[in-house]
């Protein structure tokens, strides 16, 4: 006969290692979130030495408090797994040790980051889209996208689900904005707002935009909603009501997205 409370004892021991699992996830996530921080916006802040490619020693990363639970291996792991790629690891020479760099999505400046110059539109992808929410679709309309911070706005390759797509949208995106990139180009031929665009080393599609570091609507190709179903938008700014409508799919939606 099992002694009291072993049914409950014997009930939890699957969940303990269930949940194991999870934990070591979330993990992960708190640790992603924190490089990306330090390596895109905090690092000066943070006292990093900060190379112009963007690397930093990761032994002075580690030695951060906010790091002191994390060891080498744990990085190697969230570098190694990261669906979105955002990070690159690599050898250092002795003074510095190994390397760490996010690859994209800085508000720093990095100057000599790794990135490819796309200068044609047979060099360009044949989708060029940012994703963003309902609740910024108005003002992008009206305004155009911006860096909102960054040196760079974002744009996907193709769609969420799309095959070969790692990096550049959120899934979660309600509105999917299809930038011209060969008007864009044609532009900084001629030029006049001079919008280059650059390929990341994970594969994100990025601009500067104009000098105000904005893309303007007159670059918009075209618009989808993406959920909950997939449809056309206007842009010329007749889907107000659409607009009033569409938070309420998705109420936690927050700001531009920068993959």
């Amino acid at each position: 006969m099992n002694p009291p409370g072993g049914r409950r004892l014997e009930a939890a021991g699957p969940r303990t290692r269930r949940a194991h699992r999870p934990r070591e996830q979330d993990r992960d996530v708190q640790l992603s979130k924190a490089l990306s921080y330090a390596l895109r916006h905090g690092a000066l802040k943070l006292g990093l030495p900060l190379g112009a490619d963007g690397f930093v020693p990761l032994r002075a990363l580690l030695q951060l408090p906010q790091f002191h639970h994390f060891s080498a291996e744990d990085v190697q792991r969230v570098v190694n797994t990261n669906e979105k790629q955002r990070f690159t690891l690599q050898p250092g020479d002795s003074s510095t040790g190994l390397l760490i760099r996010a690859n994209q999505g800085h508000s720093l400046q990095v100057p000599e980051l790794e990135l490819i110059p796309l200068e044609s539109p047979q060099a360009l992808p044949a989708v060029l889209v940012h994703g963003t929410f309902w609740k910024h679709w108005p003002s992008i309309l009206l305004k155009g996208l911006s860096c909102q911070g960054r040196t760079h706005i974002h744009l996907a390759s193709g769609l969420p689900g799309d095959s070969g797509i790692i990096s550049g949208m959120r899934p979660n995106c309600e509105v999917a904005v299809v930038i011209n990139g060969a008007l864009a180009l044609a532009a900084l031929t001629l030029l006049t707002d001079g919008i280059p665009f650059f390929r990341s080393t994970n594969g994100v599609i990025l601009t500067p935009g104009n000098a105000e570091g904005v893309l303007l609507p007159k670059y918009f190709k075209e618009a989808l909603q993406l959920h909950p179903i997939r449809k056309p938008l206007s842009l010329f700014g007749d889907e107000e009501t659409e607009c009033q409508r569409g938070p309420k799919h998705s109420p936690r939606g927050r700001g531009m997205v920068q993959q």
